[in-house]
């Protein structure tokens, strides 16, 4: 969706490179057998549009898809308790080009023991606290900016494959007077594509919704907004909600966010039909998040949205066997109203964006970058890795393309199409954690069919 006056977070993707120096510890043909396992669904239960997607934009089997995506979240889980356990000495990890899982690491010592543990490994010279704490200062750099200024940087990202931050400015006359702090280290600075033009505000077929500010039958109704459902969940008290992005809620910011969420009647936008409301909407803020929950009504439980399924191309049907989070190298695939199934890989998982408000305020959000090919309109939509639930769009380089092979062909010279995402369990944990014990409380993306 085109919400903001200026552009909707634009990222541009560290590229995968493999230039360090990497220890090889003993190649299993599996992940260790320590690795927590990770519930997917067969390759034969994928629905075709998806499959079809991931041997388009991926150039593998879904077999090999979901073996990569699972491989990727044991990655996750043992750098999650290794870093833990030695912070000063993690710096990254990621799935190389190759399907192999690699762990940085900033000492002899510890490239042994991660080796032992039969992952390769690589000589890293900053550990990632120490990245991170660089990010923390060029956004606070960023932000004491004039917005003239500060709106020719698209997002800042770390690449942890090269020890390094990339700062993506628009190739504007703005962008090219950009005078970096020499308190920070280690950045690279790409080019790419100013910001897109209007995305056209037209409902399409698919998961769609639509929302404004007021009634749809309001006469002084200049615009509708279009975005796509994400996930399917449920709280404590068996509240069936939905998941999608924050800034698609027409009314965040105001004393009163709600805001009506409709089904789209093509021939007529005043008959669509309501399907529910934004309960809670997030822009920022502490934890630099973009997502809104959607309590969904009896309408939109009985067409089976409180069912464990993401809705994509043509009305099929993915269903979430669990939740993931980002890692660098993880195949990911995508639906949305505008572009349906497209699949990449996340080539970088924390990446952080200024945008502005139509009021002019400035909110930094924080999530993902993949490089699957996402279009106006799919704001909001789910992002999965395998049949795991990984996160929500929240915005793209290619929002203004009318397909993504004019973006593809467009975007190239600037390393191909990206899209932020915002991961899920971050969502779920700060749904819960404000919910006051009320509704969202114990929220969780559903997993299995509803019965009842």
């Amino acid at each position: 969706m085109r919400k903001f006056m200026a552009r909707r977070a634009a990222v541009r993707a560290a590229t995968v490179a493999f230039a360090s120096t990497v220890l090889v510890g003993p190649l299993f043909a599996a992940i260790p057998a320590s690795a927590e396992p990770v519930d997917q669904l067969a390759a034969d239960k994928l629905p075709a549009e998806l499959v079809q997607a991931i041997q388009r934009d991926l150039k593998m089997s879904p077999a090999e898809y979901l073996d990569r995506a699972a491989k990727a979240q044991q990655l996750r889980n043992y750098a999650r308790d290794f870093r833990a356990e030695r912070p000063d000495d993690f710096a990254g990890a990621w799935m190389g080009a190759d399907g192999k899982p690699v762990l940085a690491v900033t000492s002899l010592d510890a490239a042994q023991i991660v080796a032992a543990d039969g992952y390769q490994t690589r000589l890293a010279p900053i550990s990632a606290d120490n990245l991170e704490g660089s990010v923390d200062q060029l956004n606070s750099w960023i932000t004491s900016l004039p917005r003239e200024i500060s709106g020719a940087i698209n997002s800042v990202a770390i690449d942890f494959l090269n020890s390094q931050l990339v700062l993506s400015v628009a190739n504007t006359p703005a962008g090219h007077l950009l005078n970096l702090p020499t308190l920070i280290a280690n950045i690279k600075v790409v080019l790419s594509p100013d910001s897109g033009g209007p995305v056209e505000r037209r409902p399409m077929g698919g998961d769609t919704y639509i929302s404004a500010p007021t009634s749809l039958n309001d006469s002084s109704l200049q615009s509708v907004d279009v975005c796509s459902f994400g996930f399917n969940s449920v709280d404590a008290a068996g509240n069936a909600l939905n998941i999608s992005a924050g800034h698609c809620n027409p009314n965040i910011g105001k004393s009163n966010q709600a805001a009506e969420v409709y089904l789209p009647n093509i021939r007529n936008l005043t008959a669509s039909p309501p399907l529910g409301s934004f309960v809670r909407s997030q822009l920022g803020g502490g934890n630099a998040l973009d997502y809104s929950v959607i309590k969904l009504n009896d309408t939109a439980v009985r067409a089976g949205m409180d069912q464990p399924s993401v809705r994509g191309a043509n009305g099929t049907t993915l269903t979430i066997t669990g939740t993931a989070d980002p890692i660098t190298g993880a195949p990911i695939c995508k639906s949305g109203q505008s572009s349906t199934f497209t699949c990449g890989f996340v080539v970088a998982d924390r990446v952080e964006t200024q945008l502005f408000t139509s009021e002019g305020q400035s909110k930094t959000v924080r999530g993902f970058a993949s490089s699957a090919c996402t279009l106006g309109g799919d704001s909001g939509g789910a992002i999965v890795s395998g049949t795991l639930a990984l996160g929500i769009t929240s915005g793209s380089n290619a929002a203004d393309a009318p397909n993504c092979n004019e973006a593809n062909t467009q975007l190239a010279q600037y390393g191909g199409t990206a899209t932020l995402g915002i991961p899920v369990r971050a969502i779920l944990a700060d749904i819960d954690a404000n919910s006051g014990g009320a509704l969202g409380s114990g929220i969780q993306v559903r997993t299995s069919p509803k019965t009842n």
